[in-house]
């Protein structure tokens, strides 16, 4: 894709992947908007990135994307990029026997998932315009390789993946490039220290993540892998993924 001159809404903009995307296309001269529920997160980021714009936006509220879908198209009608980043996780043991915490479950799928489905929806009409636009959608190499602590996420994570793919197909013909990041286990808020069992997963520093990431997006990659994710899309055959899993300690 092309790294400069371009306006970007990322959401899920206040900490890990999102912010470090923001500021590094933000050093490149891009107008960049991100967005994310944390108003005091997104204020500080942007008073440290002058020129940056912000909007408080939880994905899980389907008024409130539409809503700020149209001020942002309205206050920046050059925008040609949009980022689909925001994403929770969290652990669930079905094999416990526990009833399962179905607000928690249901955050995540509407997070996820159904917040990236309808950003998506939100602003194609407006991208399909564009004379160049991209829309790029952050799933992670657990899409690929599930990890057996965190299935709900993981399962969100190859919807994502899917739903790139079908996108992708029906965009053909236009002036959108649908892209996936896929990235490893990063040392994030959303990746913090004791979610993975020991040893079963090596952080990435977020720094190193997004040089990487800037490096690759720089060229033509439909998909990007980042890190160890490389080994997880490799290993996604089905023989791979049960011999991984039959060596697990769940």
């Amino acid at each position: 894709m092309k790294m400069h001159s371009n306006t970007i809404f990322i959401t899920g903009g206040t900490s890990g992947i999102g912010k470090g995307l923001a500021e590094a296309f933000h050093r490149l001269g891009n107008q960049v908007i991100i967005s994310g529920r944390r108003e005091d997160r997104l204020r500080s980021i942007c008073a440290a990135n002058p020129g940056m714009r912000h909007f408080v936006l939880d994905v899980t509220d389907f008024s409130a994307v539409r809503n700020t879908a149209r001020k942002i198209i309205k206050e920046f009608p050059g925008l040609n990029c949009v980022f689909n980043n925001s994403g929770v996780q969290g652990r669930h043991d079905f094999a416990s026997g526990k009833p399962i915490d179905d607000p928690a479950v249901l955050e995540e799928i509407q997070t996820n998932l159904l917040g990236l489905i309808r950003v998506s929806a939100e602003f194609l009409p407006h991208l399909i315009k564009q004379q160049s636009a991209t829309l790029l959608n952050v799933s992670s190499g657990l899409a690929f390789v599930p990890l057996a602590a965190f299935p709900v996420y993981c399962a969100t994570k190859a919807a994502v993946h899917s739903f790139s793919l079908s996108l992708r197909q029906q965009l053909r013909d236009s002036k959108v490039k649908v892209i996936e990041l896929i990235p490893p286990y990063v040392a994030t808020e959303l990746g913090g220290a004791g979610k993975a069992p020991p040893g079963a997963l090596h952080q990435m520093p977020l720094e190193t993540f997004i040089t990487e990431t800037m490096k690759e997006l720089a060229g033509d990659a439909d998909e990007i892998a980042i890190g160890g994710a490389k080994n997880l899309l490799a290993a996604s055959s089905p023989e791979n993924v049960k011999k991984i899993f039959s060596g697990m300690n769940h």
